[in-house]
């Protein structure tokens, strides 16, 4: 018996199939390819393809990363989910696990999860759930424990069998309208069930639990903030898009001090702790990459009735166990790195989450030996902030206001479905309460139809065939809703109104109590709430403002539910950090296109060309759009923006989006307060407000000339400012930097033209 064990694995050649390489012309592998020579059957009965190794290895690994990246360790932006997490509150929410309904085992659930959406198994999803559940790694938990879930020592949880486990709220936020058509579906892994391939979100998973991953070649390590704090925010980021990093970082008071809006101060870690400086949180709020030092935090008690004393560590950095914890500072001691140390013990229970006592010999000083924790042991730490998530299936790294923006939209997209698929079913509804209404109406002749009828079929045709009328005499017709008899109007002169299919049936499963006559009170109630709920609908299709208006309805509804005050302190020794120090000094090219939008590029992107030159596209403007400023400035200069109505702005370069060469720019109004149909017109680099001679000279479309100095603009603020003064109708032109000894021409759409010096123009403020 001939062995071809292997032929499933060996693809057949060309030169196989023309009978090349030995073989006898009709496709037939010849002796080369494992033939015995003697008539036997050859040793290979498939085809053979001779492979690069180092090419096949590098698209097999790549395959597997790029498998790796989007499907098992990079969270999604929309829900900061991965599959596996994903896929377990689907299994839950099947179960119907939510906060009011008991308990339920572990192992079912696991088995639920892998049996129906991550074919895995249960010991793979079981660990996945526990980080859900512990409220020392998950700022906001998505799993309500019961059981041995662990501890923040490093004990490990129960077996699955033994734990039971249920949704918390904010995994029912997470979950919220998924079966009203607001995400996609996609066959599971056995073409049995539809999962879905992200989550509604309306709680801001990511921003307040962050996530952990290593991917191939990347990974993630997203920080949690405070729930009150990120709400806050979406909030205003949608009250004012134009928003920047130091205002969003700040709170937002009102006349007496109050605190309105809380700012994102910055991380706020379950296990609490301290952070030391703001540099990194401001780095990773603006790049999305940055370093931040976390340090846990310690008081000092008196032992016994001497004169000794003992440091108490109340708080320990993030995912640091404090079994391990304890076993460093014994390390540090026996090394003696960390001196004046007598005892080390861990009394951390169920009247405090960390307590860990370190007893210090007499005379020791408390200050000297928590500096050496600090030094030697985990005790302060570097957590390392990388915000990379899946956008639209690609990893992309974001910045803080990106993150937020993705949210935003996300929640727009799912609220703007939500709304279609009800406003589907209302429509679905309300056709099909008017053929009842119908059928109430003349009652008497659908009886005598569907009596008059031999089978189902024939009643249900003999329905739709007829045509209904309700004349203005009709009983009735005083409680029909308006919209209603003015359809029927509309159609008396075919004869009246003719049912559908889904009408007749309907009409068809009516009950004997529903032909009473009282009943048309209750369909006409419930067909005018039906009417109303379209109009609703229809409004917030309608209008874009409607839509935020719920994403902040629902994001104030939640910062009701999640008060959770914040756990990690912020040390503000370096508060008076500026921002400008993060940005390279470095030339950009400014352009802004006639309809307002506006970028930054680097000028290298820029080289010289020589003559005959093809040039390269520096911009992808519209159609009917067209680049009108154009000029090199510094990226720590200011950039004054004046509007058509005579306002200034003041904003830097570098917070000018910084974009590809080709893109077509972000809108102007989204970097300025700019009111309805007010627009920017004139732009000017300033890098020093206090040159002495320089001024700014005004024209307006009216000839009206204005010169001022330029310091007086020093200090423009969010808000804007009024520049010039204009007359009714007058309009701003254009604004010039002049050195006080300049001369000035004007010309007219009629080809008049006036030169003067700028002196001519005294100096107004």
């Amino acid at each position: 018996m001939t062995r071809s064990d292997s032929s499933d694995a060996i693809r057949r050649t060309p030169e196989s199939e023309t009978g090349g390489g030995g073989g006898n012309g009709d496709g037939d592998v010849g002796a080369t390819a494992g033939s015995t020579g003697d008539g036997a059957v050859p040793h290979f009965a498939g085809r053979i393809v001779e492979l690069d190794i180092q090419r096949e290895l590098k698209d097999s690994y790549l395959t597997y990363a790029m498998s790796t990246i989007m499907d098992r360790a990079l969270p999604d932006v929309r829900d900061g989910l991965k599959p596996s997490q994903r896929r377990i509150l689907v299994a839950m929410n099947d179960l119907n696990l939510r906060p009011g309904r008991k308990h339920l085992k572990c192992a079912k659930i696991c088995g639920n999860t892998s049996g129906d959406y991550h074919p895995h198994g249960e010991s793979v999803i079981y660990p996945t759930m526990v980080n859900l559940a512990q409220k020392w790694r998950t700022r906001v938990p998505l799993v309500d424990p019961q059981g041995n879930f662990g501890s923040i020592q490093g004990d490990p949880p129960a077996a699955m069998r033994y734990t039971e486990a249920r949704m918390t709220h904010a995994a029912v936020d997470m979950l919220a309208d998924l079966k009203l058509g607001t995400v996609d579906f996609q066959p599971n892994y056995d073409d049995r069930l539809q999962e879905p391939t992200v989550l509604p979100g309306k709680f801001p998973n990511l921003l307040v639990n962050g996530g952990v991953g290593i991917a191939v070649g990347m990974a993630t390590s997203l920080p949690p903030h405070n729930p009150r704090e990120v709400l806050d925010s979406i909030i205003r980021v949608i009250e004012n898009p134009g928003i920047h990093l130091d205002e969003l970082m700040r709170d937002e008071t009102d006349a007496a001090g109050a605190v309105v809006r809380h700012g994102i101060k910055g991380p706020d870690f379950p296990t609490g702790g301290v952070v030391h400086g703001k540099r990194g949180i401001v780095e990773a709020y603006l790049s999305g990459r940055g370093r931040v030092t976390v340090r846990g935090t310690c008081h000092v008690e008196p032992l016994g009735k001497g004169d000794r004393q003992q440091i108490i560590i109340d708080e320990i950095p993030f995912m640091l166990g404090q079994t391990n914890l304890v076993e460093w500072i014994v390390e540090a001691v026996n090394e003696e790195k960390v001196t004046e140390v007598s005892d080390v013990r861990d009394e951390s229970g169920r009247e405090a989450q960390t307590r860990i006592v370190i007893e210090l010999k007499r005379g020791a000083d408390p200050r000297v030996v928590e500096n050496q924790l600090y030094e030697f042991t985990p005790l302060q730490q570097t957590f390392s902030i990388i915000n990379i998530s899946l956008v639209n299936r690609q990893p992309r790294t974001l910045s803080l206001r990106e993150t937020i923006n993705c949210y935003i939209e996300h929640r727009t997209d799912v609220i703007r479905r939500r709304t279609e698929h009800l406003l589907r079913e209302a429509k679905k509804r309300a056709h099909v309460l008017e053929g009842m209404i119908y059928a109430v109406c003349d009652i008497d002749e659908v009886i005598r139809e569907i009596r008059a009828s031999s089978t189902r079929e024939e009643a249900i045709a003999r329905l739709m065939a007829r045509r209904f009328q309700i004349a203005s005499t009709h009983p009735f017709a005083p409680k029909l809703p308006s919209s209603l008899l003015a359809k029927v109007r509309m159609l008396d002169a075919l004869g009246g109104v003719s049912l559908t299919r889904v009408q007749a049936e309907t009409i068809g499963g009516m009950r004997l109590l529903q032909l009473v006559g009282l009943e048309i009170e209750r369909l006409v109630a419930e067909y005018a709430g039906v009417l109303v709920e379209i109009e609703g609908y229809e409004a917030i299709l309608g209008d874009p403002r409607r839509v935020q208006q719920i994403i902040k309805d629902d994001c104030e509804e939640m910062r009701t539910r999640y008060t959770s005050p914040r756990q990690t302190r912020i040390d503000d020794a370096d508060t008076d950090i500026n921002i400008a120090e993060l940005i390279a000094v470095e030339d950009v090219a400014l352009t802004i296109s006639h309809s307002g939008y506006v970028k930054r590029v680097p000028l290298a992107t820029y080289r010289q060309q020589g003559r005959g030159g093809k040039g390269i596209r520096a911009s992808d403007a519209k159609d009917d759009d067209f680049i009108e400023h154009l000029f090199v400035a510094s990226t720590h200069d200011d950039l004054l923006c004046f509007t058509n109505t005579g306002r200034v702005f003041k904003i830097k370069v570098y917070e000018v989006p910084e974009m590809s060469r080709t893109s077509s720019g972000r809108a102007i109004v989204n970097l300025v307060d700019l009111k309805e149909g007010e627009r920017t017109c004139a732009y000017l680099a300033v890098k020093n407000f206090e040159s002495g001679s320089d001024f700014l000279t005004f024209v307006s479309r009216g000839g009206i000339v204005k010169r001022t100095a330029l310091k007086a603009y020093a200090n423009v603020g969010r808000s804007g400012l009024i520049a010039v003064g204009l007359k009714d109708g007058d309009t701003l032109l254009d604004v010039t930097l002049t050195d006080g000894n300049d001369d000035l021409l004007l010309a007219t759409a009629t080809g008049m033209a006036i030169r003067f010096s700028e002196q001519d123009a005294r100096d107004i403020c």
